[in-house]
């Protein structure tokens, strides 16, 4: 597929060559005279301008917040990686805003098939509907998490904007081929009650920001689960990126954003990260986008620092088999030699033969061993049917 046909090259400001050599844009191909080469790449950034699916509209013309969201990047010195990144440039709009969900569909399916991390940056987000239909084609269930101030999950009606409605509309999808949804840092009052009786009737898991700023450690296994990961900046509080309308002092600190991006690159089943909602016209000393440069920073650097965790049950893990006194008769951790990181192994109750092993806190093991069925192999027992 030739993707230079869906891209702008991006401005001279940020195509020049890099003055300091252990910066971030000393080692990224960037999209200038020539497409860069993105089937040998690791990662790839892709600058998106789309905002059709908001209530605010597009920021003043001249403005790409993902552009502005670069100039931070490539200032940050590289990390431990040997950071094999390619920037793809700025992904023209299509005809419709559909138009566009397609388009970023096929680009996104292109990068995941090469084994390349799509790291999507702007626009609204509504647009993660193109990161996630890209899925559609693997043949196979996937788990998925989004970081927002509320679940976008408003009914569709003529004047609601898709970014209101979004989520919904991945759940709703057909065919489905959802597992799992973990939503992460809704604010309690700006979340209807009856959404979150939605996720729990769905077995889906939610945290609260509060539970994340109480102990940002909980979001690790939720994260390590995930097949990708959409952010909206409005997650993140105005104080600490004032790149989004309207403003909210409440939120995300960025230590909290970036490390839950640093969790999330960690994570070597995770394929693609979305980065939505930042407005430059809302950030004028550039906080937001330092914000965001950072959260990719540690997005990267986690990608550098990922170890395949495989073969449970083998000298890789510690294997602890506890016994209860009810239904199911035992349940199996796995706790790494290597990393301080553990998983459960869940059985479904009406046929054996099928089981996962997802990842676990060791606060959940310790429930288990007082005789207590974690929470989270309730829903992963209700999932597996």
């Amino acid at each position: 597929m030739n993707l230079a046909l869906f891209f702008d090259p991006l401005p001279d400001e940020l195509t020049a060559p890099a003055t300091v050599p252990t910066s971030v844009a000393a080692y990224a191909a960037r999209f200038a005279e020539n497409f860069p080469d993105w089937r040998h790449a690791d990662l790839a950034l892709i600058g998106l301008d789309e905002w059709r699916g908001t209530a605010a509209g597009p920021p003043p013309a001249g403005r790409h917040g993902a552009n502005c969201v670069r100039e931070r990047l490539y200032q940050l010195q590289k990390g431990t990686g040997p950071l094999r990144l390619v920037d793809l440039g700025n992904l023209r709009p299509g005809l419709s805003l559909e138009d566009t969900y397609q388009r970023l569909r096929e680009v996104v399916a292109a990068l995941l098939e090469a084994d390349t991390v799509p790291l999507l940056l702007g626009g609204g987000h509504d647009l993660d509907c193109g990161q996630f239909l890209a899925y559609e084609a693997m043949g196979q269930s996937i788990n998925f998490a989004v970081v927002d101030s509320r679940p976008d999950m408003a009914r569709p009606s003529v004047g609601t904007p898709a970014e209101e409605s979004h989520l919904r509309r991945l759940l709703m999808h057909e065919p489905n081929f959802v597992f799992s949804c973990a939503h992460l840092a809704h604010q309690q009052y700006l979340t209807p009650t009856e959404v979150l009786t939605a996720f729990e009737k769905l077995h889906f898991e939610t945290m609260s920001v509060g539970e994340l700023r109480t102990d940002r450690r909980l979001a690790e296994p939720v994260l390590r689960q995930a097949n990708f990961v959409s952010i909206d900046i409005a997650a993140i509080r105005w104080q600490d990126a004032p790149g989004y309308y309207p403003a909210s002092p409440f939120g995300l600190s960025n230590e909290d954003a970036t490390q839950l991006c640093w969790y999330a690159g960690h994570n070597a089943q995770l394929s693609s990260l979305g980065l939505y909602g930042y407005r430059p016209d809302h950030d004028p000393h550039g906080l937001a986008a330092a914000t965001l440069a950072t959260m990719l920073w540690y997005f990267i650097e986690g990608f550098y620092h990922r170890k395949p965790e495989t073969g449970f049950g083998t000298y890789r893990f510690l294997t602890y088999t506890l016994v209860l006194p009810g239904t199911p008769a035992e349940l199996v951790f796995y706790k790494s030699r290597r990393a301080d990181k553990w998983w459960m192994q869940v059985e479904s109750m009406g046929d054996q033969t099928v089981k996962r092993i997802v990842p676990c806190t060791h606060q959940d093991y310790l429930h288990a061993a007082q005789g207590d069925l974690p929470q989270r192999w309730i829903r992963t027992q209700a999932l597996l049917g």
